[in-house]
């Protein structure tokens, strides 16, 4: 299974975002761009790709530890920017540093795990995509209108760790959609592995 550690923004969050997207749409060409949906929307901490099932129970109870270590910090949306033409996306604010530090603890936590991962040749970069385009598409005008977008500071409270399946029917333009099957409390409280989400 194709799997992601990652932090999910809450309901309010994705409705401030949601807001400023419905506004970047409206902009002169935004139909030939792929957006994604709220249910999609994630800050990826480590990214697995194939992941055997029977290593799941050693990963979850690494990114248990993980999330265990890492106390709760404040973040928010903000801003955004592009990767060449090929993603538009939203940016974070607040402890970010804390975001980085739990993005690398589950990146060691899959390595721990035995599960093969890309090496990381450049700083991470917390972000959310909003949309993607072709590649040649001019981003540009998306990133000038999302720079004065702020949204409000929420508590990450939690790791969960994601599955991805990917579209299987061919439709041009569907989306991967995503399911939860673990989450972590983030400094030890109770967490809830299993597929609530």
């Amino acid at each position: 299974m194709r799997l992601f550690a990652a932090v999910l923004p809450p309901d309010s969050a994705s409705r401030e975002l949601a807001a400023a997207a419905a506004e970047l749409k409206a902009l002169p060409g935004a139909d030939e761009l792929r957006w994604t949906g709220r249910d999609g929307w994630h800050f990826t901490l480590a990214f697995m790709a194939e992941v055997a099932d029977e290593t799941v129970p050693d990963l979850s109870v690494r990114l248990e530890r993980a999330a265990h270590r890492t106390s709760p910090f404040p973040l928010a949306l903000r801003g955004g920017g592009h990767f060449g033409g090929r993603a538009l996306w939203a940016g974070a604010a607040g402890d970010v540093a804390a975001l980085r530090l739990l993005a690398a603890r589950a990146d060691a936590a899959a390595r721990k795990a035995g599960i093969a991962m890309e090496e990381r040749h450049r700083h991470y970069r917390p972000h959310l995509t909003l949309a993607r385009g072709r590649g040649e598409t001019d981003l540009g005008p998306y990133v000038d209108a999302l720079r004065p977008f702020e949204g409000a500071v929420w508590t990450v409270g939690e790791l969960a760790l994601v599955r991805s399946n990917l579209p299987r029917s061919g439709v041009p333009g569907e989306r991967p959609r995503y399911e939860v099957v673990g989450r972590w409390a983030l400094g030890g409280g109770a967490g809830a592995p299993g597929g609530a989400g």
